[in-house]
C-alpha cells in the first residue's frame, strides 16, 4: 500500500483510537436489492469487526436499516413504493428477522445483541430522550452491542428521523460517543459528484462545516437508500457540534471498519472539542431552574468526581422537571456548579437526605442512584 498523508489517514487513526463508536448500516448493504435476501457474509465481516474494536476496548453501537427490506420479501409484497400501513407491516415482520441476524452474527463472537426503536419523538420530548440515553448507557455498561433502528411500526411521516443518517448522528450525540462511521456507496466527500465528474477531488478532511463544503451535498445515491450526501452532511453538523468526529466511508466491502483503521480512502470530519467538552459547554450554558443544595461531605464527593446521591442532598428549591438543569449549591450559599437533575423537584423532595436503599420505599417504585449524575454536571473551578 503506498504511504498515507497525515489526512488521508486521519479517519482510521480517529477509529482506532475511539472509545465509544456508532456506526451506521445502511439497507443496500446489509439487503439484496435485486433478491431482498440477507447479505449474510457481509454481516458476519462486519460483526467480526465489531468483535475487533471491543476487543480493543470501545463501545459500539449500530445504528441498522434493513427492517421493511427484509419484512416486504418475508410478506411477497410487490416491488414499487410501499404505502404507509404496508411499510409498517413490513417493518413488523423484519424487525424480528433483522434482530435474530444481528443476534446470529454477534454470537460466535461472545457478544449479545439489544434492540433499541426510536421516533424523532423521542430525541424531541425531554423524559423520552433521558429514558433512551438511560437504556442505551446501562445497555453498554452490561457489555451489550445495541442495535438502532427507527421504530417504523409507529413512525408516520410527521414523526419521522427520514433517513439512518439523522438517527444515527442523534445516537452518537446521546451516547456521548467519539466517532460515528456512515457506511455509504461512496467513499467520503468529494468537491464535485464522482458519478458525474470521475476526476472530481476527494476531500480526506473537513475540520468546518462552511457554506462552500455544505453545498457539495447531493441527492440519495444506491437504488432503495433514503438518504444522500445532503442527510450525511446534516449529519455531521450534529455530531461535530456535540464533540464527535465523523467518518464517511464505503461500506460495500468485506471488513469495512478494518478497512478504514488500515487506511481505506474516507472523509473525517473533526470536531471542536470531544463529546465531554461539548456536553459540558452545553449544560453549563443552561439557566438553572432550580437548586439543590448539598452537605459538606457531598460538596467533597462531588470534587473527587462521584455523583450526587439523594444523601447528600440537603435542600431542594424551585419547580424543575427530570433532565432540567439546577444549581448545585452548598449549605452556605456558595455555588458549585450547575447539572441535569435525575429527578423532578417533588420527587427530589422526598428522597433529599436518603441513603439509595431508601428511595423505593419514599417514592413507591424503584428510583435511579444518582440525584444528579457526574456525566451531567459542570463543577466550577
Amino acid at each position: 500500500m503506498a504511504a498515507l498523508t497525515e489526512a488521508q489517514s486521519v479517519a482510521g487513526e480517529r477509529l482506532a483510537a475511539a472509545r465509544r463508536i456508532v456506526v451506521k448500516v445502511g439497507s443496500a448493504l446489509l439487503v439484496d436489492a435485486a433478491t431482498g435476501a440477507l447479505r449474510t457474509d457481509w454481516l458476519t465481516g462486519l460483526a467480526a469487526d465489531v468483535a475487533l474494536l471491543r476487543g480493543r476496548g470501545a463501545e459500539v453501537v449500530l445504528v441498522s436499516s434493513g427492517s421493511i427490506a427484509l419484512g416486504r420479501r418475508a410478506l411477497g409484497l410487490a416491488p414499487g413504493p410501499l404505502s404507509l400501513e404496508q411499510s409498517q407491516a413490513a417493518a413488523a415482520v423484519g424487525q424480528i428477522r433483522l434482530a435474530r441476524a444481528y443476534e446470529a452474527a454477534l454470537e460466535p463472537h461472545g457478544l449479545k445483541a439489544g434492540q433499541v426503536l426510536l421516533t424523532l419523538d423521542d430525541s424531541r420530548d425531554r423524559r423520552r430522550y433521558l429514558n433512551g440515553r438511560a437504556t442505551l448507557r446501562m445497555l453498554l455498561d452490561l457489555g451489550v452491542v445495541p442495535i438502532v433502528n427507527e421504530n417504523d411500526t409507529v413512525a408516520t411521516d410527521e414523526i419521522r428521523f427520514g433517513d439512518n443518517d439523522r438517527l444515527a448522528a442523534q445516537i452518537a450525540s446521546m451516547t456521548g460517543a467519539d466517532a460515528l462511521v456512515l457506511l455509504s456507496d461512496v467513499d467520503g466527500l468529494y468537491e464535485r459528484d464522482p458519478r458525474g465528474d470521475p476526476s472530481a477531488p476527494h476531500i480526506p478532511l473537513v475540520t468546518e462545516l462552511t457554506p462552500e463544503i455544505e453545498a457539495k451535498g447531493g441527492g440519495a445515491g444506491t437504488a432503495g437508500a433514503k438518504g444522500g450526501m445532503k442527510t450525511k452532511l446534516l449529519a455531521a453538523k450534529t455530531a461535530m457540534k456535540s464533540g464527535c468526529g465523523m467518518a464517511i466511508a464505503l461500506g460495500d466491502r468485506p471488513r469495512p471498519l478494518s478497512a478504514l483503521m488500515e487506511g481505506a480512502r474516507a472523509t473525517w470530519f473533526a470536531p471542536a472539542a470531544s463529546p465531554q467538552a461539548a456536553r459540558k459547554q452545553w449544560i453549563a450554558a443552561m439557566p438553572p431552574e432550580g437548586r439543590l443544595i448539598v452537605d459538606a461531605g457531598a460538596a467533597a464527593a462531588l470534587r473527587r468526581g462521584s455523583s450526587l446521591l439523594p444523601a447528600g442532598v440537603r435542600g431542594v428549591e424551585g419547580d424543575f422537571g427530570r433532565g432540567d438543569p439546577v444549581l448545585i449549591a452548598a449549605e452556605g450559599g456558595a455555588a458549585l456548579g450547575v447539572a441535569l437533575a435525575g429527578y423532578g423537584a417533588e420527587e427530589a423532595r422526598l428522597i433529599a437526605g436518603l441513603r439509595s436503599d431508601r428511595i423505593e420505599a419514599a417514592l413507591g417504585h424503584p428510583g435511579r442512584a444518582a440525584m444528579a449524575h457526574r456525566d451531567d454536571m459542570v463543577l466550577w473551578d
